[in-house]
C-alpha cells in the first residue's frame, strides 16, 4: 500500500497497523459498508478498499488537509473512498455500516479545550484522553447494521471497564480482538511525567471489538484485562 501524508497530517504509527489487521480478521458479508472515523491519512480506509469485501468506504476528519490525504492515498492505491469532512459521526447523518473503525485521538492533555489546528490535533483528548473515545462509544452503535462492528484502538491507561460498560449498555457484545504490550511512546511518556496517566513504564494497547446482534438478543463477554 502507498502512503503519503499532506504537512499537518499525522503519519500512522503501530496501533493503526494493529486495527488494519485486526479488520481483516473480521468476516464482513460480501459488499460490506464501511466507515473509517478519524482517518487522518485514509490508511485504514484504503486497507479497506484494498480488502475486496467491502462495497462503499467512507473516511471521516474533522481536518481538511486530512480528507485531501484521504483522497489522494485512494488514488495513489486505486480504490474508491468516499472523504467527508465532518465531526465524527455527525458526517454521515443517519447511515449504517457493518463495520466502524476508529483509532481517535487518546492521549491526556493539560487542558480539556481540543486542538482546532496542527498535529496535537491527532492526539490530544482532553484531560482523560477520553473527549472523543466517550463519543464514538455513545454515537456509534446506532450507525452499526445487525450483525455490524465497532473496532477502536484503546490505550491501557484510559479505563478500559468504561469503555466495555458503555458499549454493553449499547447493547454490544464487548471483547479484545487485539492486544499488543510495550514501552510507553513518546507522547504517553511526556504525560507521565507530567502527572497526566499513571507512573508505569508499559501500556497495552488494544483493538477493543463491539458487535451488534444480527437478532435482538446479545450476550457480552468480559474483556479479562489485566491493569
Amino acid at each position: 500500500m502507498r502512503l503519503v501524508t499532506l504537512p499537518g497530517v499525522f503519519r500512522p504509527i503501530s496501533d493503526t497497523w494493529l486495527l488494519a489487521d485486526a479488520l481483516d480478521r473480521e468476516r464482513l458479508p460480501h459488499g460490506a459498508r464501511v466507515l473509517d472515523l478519524c482517518s487522518g491519512s485514509g490508511a485504514l480506509a484504503v486497507r479497506a478498499a484494498l480488502g475486496g469485501g467491502a462495497r462503499e468506504v467512507t473516511a471521516v476528519d474533522v481536518s481538511r488537509r486530512a480528507v485531501l490525504t484521504i483522497r489522494l492515498n485512494a488514488a495513489l492505491n486505486g480504490v474508491r473512498v468516499r472523504a467527508r469532512q465532518g465531526d465524527l459521526l455527525d458526517a454521515v447523518g443517519g447511515e449504517q455500516f457493518d463495520a466502524i473503525v476508529s483509532n481517535p485521538p487518546y492521549v491526556p492533555a493539560p487542558t480539556d479545550e481540543l486542538p482546532a489546528r496542527g498535529l496535537e490535533r491527532a492526539w490530544n483528548a482532553g484531560r482523560d484522553g477520553r473527549a472523543l473515545l466517550d463519543r464514538i462509544c455513545a454515537a456509534a452503535p446506532d450507525h452499526l447494521r445487525p450483525g455490524g462492528v465497532l473496532l477502536l484502538v484503546h490505550s491501557s491507561l484510559l479505563g478500559i471497564r468504561a469503555t466495555e460498560q458503555a458499549l454493553q449498555a449499547a447493547g454490544l457484545d464487548v471483547d479484545v480482538a487485539a492486544r499488543e504490550r510495550g514501552p510507553l511512546g513518546p507522547l504517553m511518556s511526556a504525560r507521565r511525567d507530567a502527572g497526566l496517566v499513571a507512573d508505569v513504564d508499559q501500556e497495552d494497547v488494544l483493538v477493543i471489538r463491539g458487535r451488534k446482534a444480527a437478532t435482538m438478543h446479545c450476550r457480552s463477554a468480559a474483556l479479562n484485562v489485566t491493569m
